[in-house]
């Protein structure tokens, strides 16, 4: 079966699946440099984490619901909204990372003590304004850096709740009867 001809066929149900398979394929890597290859995660790259766990929840909810479609749409909407947010943040994480050394940040206090002492409003505006440890280029494949790749990683999911959403919204438009003019 030739991938246009899936794509037009494909229930919510399977959109979602291959959604949540992304999120989990995301998160085994993510996990594994962590505990696996010892790099620990900068607060950047926790909130990656928490965009990739949000749209695998809505996926999740998605494949176990199959929608019809407007349902479909909204599933659709809400993971490409968190998927939208981890593209935001992998974006201001690329972007710290190619600072020059005299630009970058300096590092603040870690996550931990953040969440500990402040609202959540303001950590989250420390995060994204970043820091030094998250300007720091701890690894890279193939000259490409970890948020360089999680940047790819999320675009690439963007393209499952688009189809999705794209493919409901011309099979609405199918099905619908031509108005007499």
């Amino acid at each position: 079966m030739q991938i246009k001809q899936w794509a037009a066929q494909a229930s919510a149900r399977q959109w979602c699946g291959l959604g949540l398979a992304m999120c989990c394929l995301m998160m085994a890597v993510a996990l594994y440099l962590q505990y696996g290859a010892g790099l620990e995660p900068c607060p950047l790259c926790i909130f990656q984490r928490v965009a990739v766990i949000i749209a695998g929840c809505v996926f999740l909810i998605g494949l176990l619901h199959n929608p019809r479609r407007r349902g479909a749409i909204v599933y659709g909407v809400l993971a490409l909204l968190a998927v939208a947010g981890g593209i935001i943040v992998a974006g201001r994480h690329v972007w710290l990372q190619t600072l020059p050394p005299d630009s970058v940040p300096s590092c603040g206090p870690g996550l931990d003590y953040m969440l500990g002492a402040l609202p959540l409003w303001d950590v989250m505006s420390r995060v994204l304004s970043g820091s030094g440890e998250c300007a720091a280029v701890e690894g890279a494949l193939w000259g490409v850096t970890l948020p360089q790749w999680t940047l790819l990683g999320f675009a690439i999911m963007a393209l499952i709740p688009l189809a999705m959403i794209l493919t409901r919204l011309r099979g609405s438009a199918a099905t619908q009867p031509a108005a007499a003019a």
